[in-house]
C-alpha cells in the first residue's frame, strides 16, 4: 500500500494537469474536436471561451472566441466566418511543426496559421493560449507571441485591441449569419476613420457626414499612423482625433465595439444578468445608414426605422432588405414610350447624381431627367435656390420631414401606382402626386387639364385623410407612452443620458421650477430630480437664444463634450417658446459664493480651482473636436463639486469655431462687464484669447479675494478699473523688488496660510493673461503647464475652517 500511494498520487496529478492543459491551452501535437463540447480553451479569468461554435440546428460550426457569461455566448472573433465546417470529424490542431490548422471532415484545410519561417525549433509555436483579454495567441517556448487573433479582427474590437491601417471591422450578413456583410469600419486613404456600405451593386461612405470634409467633421488627416483603440475604462481614441466614451465609463465592465449587421457601430457593455447594453453608437438616426433598405428601398421612421418600396417597385426578396426593391416594369429608352413622374414629398435618394443644377425651375429639372435615358428619378429641393439633382441609381432612400424637397420617380405611364408608399414593413402616409409626360408636350389639351385637376383633388383628399390618421395615431402613441417609444433597452439608456426632454418632464422634475439655485444673463437655473433619480440643474433660457440653427448647433456640440472640468450636459428641451438645458447638478454651486462671501475658501482649494479651470479651457481651445470659445468665463460660471474640483458651466454664449478658420463672426458683443477682453469694444476679430483674458481676471480675483471689476479713483484723480489699478500697483512693487508684495496682494482672510510661490505664479500668469495686446497673452495649454510645474513645488497649509 505504501508503494501504491505515490503512484496513485502521481496519476491524479497527471490527470489534473491534463485537464488543466486541455481547458487553458493547446499544446503542440494536440487538437480540439468538434464532436466533444468539452474541447475548448478558456481564459484564466473565465471571461472568454474558444472552441467550435454552432448556430441553431444547422450542421455548421465556426472556430470562434466568445464571451463565456453572456446569455447568447456573443462571438468576438472567428477563424472561418465564411467557411463553416462539419459537425463531425472537424478539428483544430497545433501540429508538430508549429502550424495551427482547422480541417473539415474530409481533411480539407479551411484555415491555418502557417509556420513562422527562418526560425529554429525552439522558436516555433509551442502552444496556443486564450488570454484574459480575449486574444487567442500562439507562443514559442520562451513565451513570445508569434501570432494573435487581435491582428485579424472580424466584426468586433475588444479593449486594448488596436484598429490599424491593416485591419478593419466587417459586419455580419444578419443576426444568424456570420458571413462577411456589407458594412465596414476602417481607416480610409486620408487617415480618417469611416463607415462604408460595400454592397453587391454599389458602395458609399455614410459616416462621418459625407457632405462635409475631414475638418468639418472634426477630424484630421495629417496623422498617418492610422491607429485607434479603446481602453478598459470605455474611452475610444483614434489618430484622426475621433474620440468617445461609454456612458457607463469606468473599470470592471466587460465591453465590445461591434460593427453591427445593420450598419451601425456600437459599443456594448455586459450587464450582470448576461445581457448587453448599448453604451455608444455612431449614428443616432438609423436611416442615415446607406444601403439599409437596399436598391430602390426607402427608410422611414414609424417611429422605429423600417423599409418600404416606392410606387412601381416591389420587394425583391421578402425578409431580406439587403436586396432592396425591384421594378415592376421594364424601362426602355424608346422615344415613343410615355412616362410619368410620381412625387414623393420629403423623400430623397442620396448620391449617384447624373447632374446638379442650381437656380432652375421644377419644369426645367423635370426636362433634364426626361431627356436623359439613364435618369431614373430627380430630386428637387425647395430651398429658394431651386436645386436639381438627376439620379442614375436609386439608393439610400430616406423619408424625413426635415428634407426640404421631393423625389420624382420616372415611371412608364402604364404602371399603376398606389396613393401611398406601401412596403412589406410599413405604410407611409404621404400624399403622392402624379405628373404625366408624353413624347410631345405636357397638358396639350384642355381635357387633360380637367382630368388631372380631378385627380389632383382626389389625391389631395386622400392624402389629407391619411395625414389625419397619421397624426391621430402619432398622438395616441405618444400619449400612451408619454414620450417616444424606445424599443431597445440599450437605446433607452443612451437616450436617458443625453436626449431631448419634454417640457412636462422638466416641470415635474423641478416641481414647477420651485427651487432656484442661480440666475444669470441668459436665464435662471433650477434644481431638479429626474425619474432615474439623477439630480440635475435645469436652466430656463431667456431671449438670448433666438436662432434655431444656433441653438441646435450648440446643443449638439456641447452635448458631446466630456471633461472632468466641464459641466456635463444631460439634455435639452425645445418646445414652442420653451428653451431649457439640463446639466449635472454640482453640489457646492458657484465659485463666487465661496470667494466673495463669508463662506471662506482656503488657498489649496483656490489653487485647485485655478488649475482645473485652466485644464477645462485648454480642452475647449486645443483638444475639443470643434474649438469652443466660452466667451463668459467668470466666478459665477465656475461650479465646485463636493471635492472642490471646478467645472466650467454656462455655454449659453459659447462660440463654435471650425479648425483652421482664422476669422470668426459674432452678431453681438458677448460676455460680462469686467471680464470682457478689450477686443470686444475695439471690434477686432474674436479668438480664444478672450477666454484667456477672462481667466486672468478670475485668478487675480481668487488671489485678492475681491471683485476687480469695479471703478476706483487712481493716483491722477482719474477713474480706472480696480483690475487696472491692481495690475499697475503689483507691477510697480515687483519692479521695486519689494519683499512684501506677495503678502500685500494675497487675501488677508487667509492669515498667511498660503504658498508664496503659488501666489506669485498665479499673479504673474494673471497679469500676462489680461494684457491689452492679445498676442502677448499666453495660451491656455501653456498656462496649464506652468501651473502643473508650480503645483508640486510648494506645500500648502490647509486652514482648519473655511
Amino acid at each position: 500500500m505504501k508503494l501504491q500511494a505515490p503512484s496513485l498520487l502521481t496519476v491524479l496529478i497527471f490527470l489534473f494537469l491534463s485537464f488543466q492543459t486541455s481547458t487553458s491551452l493547446l499544446t503542440r501535437g494536440s487538437s480540439l474536436s468538434v464532436e466533444d463540447s468539452s474541447h475548448v480553451l478558456t481564459s484564466p479569468d473565465k471571461t472568454f471561451t474558444c472552441g467550435f461554435y454552432r448556430i441553431g440546428d444547422e450542421n455548421a460550426y465556426w472556430f470562434s472566441v466568445w464571451f463565456t457569461n453572456s446569455s447568447d455566448r456573443t462571438v468576438v472573433w472567428m477563424a472561418n466566418r465564411d467557411r463553416p465546417v462539419n459537425g463531425q470529424g472537424s478539428r483544430v490542431s497545433l501540429r508538430r511543426n508549429g502550424a495551427m490548422v482547422l480541417t473539415d471532415v474530409d481533411g480539407t484545410v479551411i484555415w491555418m496559421v502557417p509556420v513562422v519561417t527562418n526560425t529554429t525549433s525552439s522558436t516555433r509555436a509551442d502552444r496556443a493560449e486564450l488570454l484574459d483579454s480575449g486574444n487567442l495567441v500562439l507562443k514559442d517556448l520562451q513565451g513570445n507571441i508569434l501570432w494573435q487573433s487581435f491582428d485579424f479582427p472580424t466584426d468586433t474590437l475588444l479593449p486594448n485591441q488596436n484598429l490599424t491601417k491593416n485591419t478593419k471591422l466587417i459586419s455580419k450578413l444578419g443576426s444568424g449569419n456570420f458571413g462577411s456583410g456589407f458594412y465596414t469600419f476602417y481607416f480610409d486613404n486620408d487617415n480618417a476613420l469611416r463607415l462604408i456600405y460595400d454592397g453587391p451593386d454599389t458602395s458609399s461612405v455614410y459616416w462621418p457626414n459625407p457632405d462635409w470634409d475631414v475638418f468639418q467633421n472634426g477630424r484630421t488627416r495629417y496623422n498617418s499612423s492610422r491607429i485607434a483603440v479603446f481602453d478598459d475604462m470605455g474611452s475610444f481614441l483614434s489618430s484622426d482625433i475621433f474620440q468617445f466614451s461609454a456612458i457607463d465609463m469606468g473599470f470592471g465592465i466587460k465591453r465590445r465595439l461591434t460593427m453591427d449587421y445593420d450598419g451601425n457601430l456600437r459599443l456594448y457593455s455586459l450587464n450582470l444578468n448576461g445581457s448587453w447594453m448599448i453604451s455608444y453608437e455612431a449614428l443616432r438616426q438609423q436611416c442615415n445608414v446607406h444601403g439599409i433598405c437596399g436598391r430602390n428601398g426607402i427608410c422611414v421612421y414609424t417611429p422605429e426605422p423600417k423599409c418600404s418600396c416606392p410606387p412601381g417597385y416591389e420587394v425583391t426578396e421578402p425578409g431580406n432588405w439587403n436586396k432592396g426593391c425591384k421594378p415592376k416594369f421594364n424601362r426602355t429608352c424608346s422615344n415613343t414610350q410615355q412616362v410619368k413622374f410620381i412625387e414623393l414629398p420629403h423623400v430623397d435618394f442620396y448620391g449617384y447624381d447624373l447632374n446638379f443644377s442650381r437656380l432652375v425651375s421644377l419644369d426645367s429639372c423635370m426636362k433634364l431627367c426626361l431627356d436623359d435615358c439613364r435618369c431614373e428619378a430627380f430630386s428637387y429641393r425647395i430651398t429658394g435656390e431651386g436645386l436639381c439633382f438627376t439620379k442614375s441609381v436609386l439608393f439610400n432612400g430616406l423619408n424625413t420631414p426635415n428634407f426640404p424637397g421631393s423625389i420624382y420617380l420616372k415611371l412608364p405611364l402604364n404602371v399603376s401606382e398606389p396613393t401611398s408608399l406601401v412596403g412589406t414593413d410599413l405604410v407611409c402616409p404621404s400624399s403622392v402626386t402624379e405628373i404625366v409626360i408624353g413624347t410631345s408636350s405636357m397638358y396639350d389639351t384642355a381635357v387633360k387639364r380637367i382630368r388631372w385637376a380631378y385627380l389632383y383633388g382626389f389625391a389631395i383628399a386622400i392624402g389629407a385623410i391619411e395625414v389625419i390618421f397619421f397624426v391621430a395615431g402619432w398622438w395616441f402613441l405618444f400619449r400612451k407612452h408619454d414620450g417616444p417609444s424606445l424599443l431597445e433597452d440599450g437605446y433607452r439608456v443612451i437616450s436617458s443620458q443625453f436626449r431631448r426632454y419634454s417640457y412636462v418632464e422638466l416641470k415635474k422634475a423641478t416641481k414647477n421650477f420651485k427651487e432656484e439655485v442661480g440666475r444669470g444673463g441668459s436665464g435662471a437655473v433650477y434644481k431638479g430630480v429626474l425619474e432615474d433619480e439623477r439630480e440635475v440643474a435645469v436652466k430656463r433660457l431667456g431671449d438670448i437664444y433666438q436662432g434655431e440653427e444656433v441653438f441646435w448647433a450648440e446643443v449638439s456640440t456641447i452635448g458631446k463634450i466630456y471633461h472632468m472640468n466641464l459641466v456635463r450636459m444631460w439634455g435639452f428641451c425645445s418646445e414652442e417658446k420653451h428653451r431649457l438645458l439640463i446639466y449635472e447638478y454640482v453640489k457646492n454651486q458657484s465659485l463666487d459664493r465661496h470667494l466673495f462671501s463669508s463662506d471662506f475658501l482656503g488657498w489649496k482649494e483656490r489653487f485647485k480651482v485655478a488649475l482645473g479651470t485652466a485644464k477645462g479651457l485648454a480642452y475647449l481651445h486645443h483638444e475639443c473636436l470643434e474649438w469652443v470659445i466660452h466667451c463668459d468665463v467668470k466666478p459665477e460660471n465656475i461650479l465646485l463639486d463636493s471635492e472642490f474640483e471646478p467645472k466650467i458651466a454656462d455655454f449659453g454664449l459659447a462660440k463654435l469655431s471650425q479648425r483652421g478658420s482664422k476669422n470668426s463672426e459674432f452678431s453681438r458683443i458677448r460676455g460680462t462687464k469686467g471680464y470682457m477682453a478689450p477686443e470686444w469694444a475695439l471690434n477686432l476679430p474674436i479668438t480664444a484669447k478672450v477666454d484667456v483674458y477672462s481667466y486672468g481676471v478670475v485668478i487675480l480675483e481668487m488671489v485678492k479675494g475681491i471683485r476687480l471689476s469695479g471703478w476706483v479713483v487712481g493716483d491722477g484723480d482719474e477713474e480706472e478699473t480696480e483690475l487696472k489699478r491692481f495690475v499697475r500697483v503689483v507691477n510697480m512693487k515687483i519692479q521695486c523688488e519689494e519683499d512684501s508684495w506677495i503678502e500685500d496682494v494675497a487675501d488677508p482672510r487667509m492669515n498667511g496660510k498660503f504658498s508664496k510661490n503659488q501666489v506669485a505664479t498665479l499673479v504673474r500668469i494673471g497679469i500676462s493673461c489680461v494684457e491689452g495686446d492679445r498676442s502677448k497673452r499666453p495660451t491656455m495649454d501653456s498656462v496649464v503647464q506652468s501651473l502643473l510645474e508650480c503645483e508640486a513645488e510648494s506645500e500648502v497649509v490647509r486652514p482648519d475652517k473655511r
